[in-house]
Parts: C-alpha cells; sequence; structure tokens
C-alpha cells in the first residue's frame, strides 16, 4: 500500500509498515550530517552514558562512517539477542510497534533530520531510533525487557491502558537514568540522543530525580515538546524487567484507583 509520511513523502509499505532501507537515495550531505550528530553526541556522552549505551555503539560499529546499513545491524544483533531492525517511513500505530517489538523487532526510521533541525527535532528519526535506541538492544537484559514491553503494549490495547505503558515506555525506554558505580548515567534514547537534554538531565539544578517506582511511574503525566521536570533512576536493567513480570496489571489497577499525580511543568 501507498502511505503519506509526516514529512509529505509518499513511500510504499508493507502490511506491517515496513519499507526497504532507501540506502542508495541518500545524500552525501546526509551521510554527513550522520556522521557530525554522531561524532557530537558521543563525546557529549563521554562520562555522561552507561557503560552499555557506550558499549553497544562500539559493537554495532555505528561510527563506521555514514548511515547505517539496518542489515549489518541487524545481524549483529540477532547474534547477540535476537533482535533485528525493521525499517519503517515514519511513525508507525500502536499495534504495529508493539508487534514489532513483541517479536524483537525494532521499528526504526530510516529518514534523517534536517540542517536546520540539527539541534532538535520533534518526530524520531534514523538519528533518534538507531543512535538513541539500538544500542541497548545488544544487552540481554534490556532486550528482553523491550520484547515484554511489546507483549504487555499489545494487551494494553485491548484492555484500555495503554497510557499506563505509554508512561513507563517514557520514563525508561526514552528517558531513563541509572545508577551506576560511577555515578548517575543516561540510558534513555531521547536523553542520548538529544545535545542539549543529555546535558540537562545529570547536571541542571531544575528537574528532580527520583528512584524508580512502578506505580509512580504509572501515575505521572509527561510532556513531549519539552525537557523533562523529572527523571526516574533505575539501579539496574533487571530492575526494569522485574517491573514488567511482577503483577503489572495490579499496579496499573491501582494507578487508575489512585488517579494522576499533579505535574509540576510550569
Amino acid at each position: 500500500m501507498i502511505i503519506t509520511t509526516a514529512l509529505g513523502r509518499k513511500v510504499e509499505v508493507a502490511a506491517n509498515y515496513t519499507i526497504d532501507q532507501p540506502r542508495d537515495t541518500y545524500t552525501r550531505d546526509e551521510h554527513d550530517r550522520w556522521d557530525r550528530l554522531y561524532n557530537r553526541q558521543v563525546k557529549i556522552l563521554e562520562n555522561r552514558a552507561c557503560d552499555e549505551v557506550l558499549d553497544g555503539l562500539q559493537v554495532l560499529n555505528l561510527a563506521k562512517g555514514g548511515i547505517p546499513n539496518f542489515a549489518d545491524i541487524s545481524k549483529k544483533l540477532m547474534a547477540l539477542t535476537g533482535w533485528s531492525i525493521a525499517p519503517v517511513p515514519d511513525l508507525v500505530p500502536d499495534e504495529v510497534f508493539f508487534e514489532h517489538l513483541a517479536n524483537r523487532r525494532f521499528p526504526a526510521a530510516c529518514f534523517i533530520r534536517s540542517e536546520d533541525q540539527l539541534d532538535y527535532i520533534e518526530e524520531p528519526d534514523i538519528f533518534h531510533d538507531i543512535f538513541g535506541h539500538v544500542p541497548l538492544l545488544s544487552q540481554p537484559v534490556f532486550a528482553d525487557f523491550l520484547a515484554r514491553f511489546g507483549q504487555l503494549g499489545l494487551e494494553a490495547m485491548k484492555n484500555n491502558t495503554l497510557k499506563y505503558l505509554a508512561r513507563v515506555y517514557w520514563f525508561t525506554v526514552e528517558f531513563g537514568l541509572i545508577e551506576t558505580a560511577g555515578g548517575l548515567r543516561i540510558y534513555g534514547a531521547g536523553i542520548a540522543s538529544s545535545k542539549g537534554e543529555s546535558v540537562f538531565s545529570l547536571e541542571d539544578s531544575a528537574p528532580g530525580r527520583l528512584p524508580f517506582d512502578l506505580l509512580q511511574v504509572l501515575r505521572t503525566p509527561y510532556q513531549n515538546n519539552r525537557v523533562q521536570d523529572r527523571y526516574f533512576v533505575v539501579s539496574d536493567f533487571e530492575q526494569l524487567f522485574l517491573a514488567l513480570e511482577n503483577s503489572f496489571a495490579d499496579v496499573v489497577s491501582e494507578a487508575k484507583r489512585l488517579g494522576d499525580l499533579e505535574h509540576i511543568y510550569s
């Protein structure tokens, strides 16, 4: 079928919204833009990102030059954790997204941001998806956590609890922090791929940095158009996996009963 993406492109997609990565159509400027984004962000993440993120970048060889080949990444991920990359043109419907995750496929956008969006882009592009998300998929515990998240997402669509699962994703996969022996570190993709928030999340005095508590996360609204006013800190990735395994449905029911916490956005 043919769809029109949010950026106005018409593309042919399969039933699961995947496309062929347009390797032959990337321009020299787009490859150069990836390299500049990559080199800039790696420097920023030194002593800010957790070892698992930095190790994943190296294992997957995302610095080899130019926009990465999804097939090469998939081959490495498959050997490590059984995951692969599903090239998609843009954001995909929720059910499609969860179906991919549940089957250990990460849907990654194929387009790269324009030059005037170098520091911030609202919709996820290839840099956000591949640089931000994919390195942690080389880590077995996190890879299992995200697959379990996909399974719960499919269930949430049936029982009308999707907003609660979205909050888990937002405050962990996108904007999570982790406590390490070396101090507080970044693992969330929304932070790791952002020039500004990778510094703000750790070094600014404004946001709260709270110990991860599933019930509190489920009760916390978020806004997606600004830096965060709070971050949740996990002790390790096993804590994330166990949060989705241990009576998750019961905690969601309790969150619904108690209602949302008051946000503190100005």
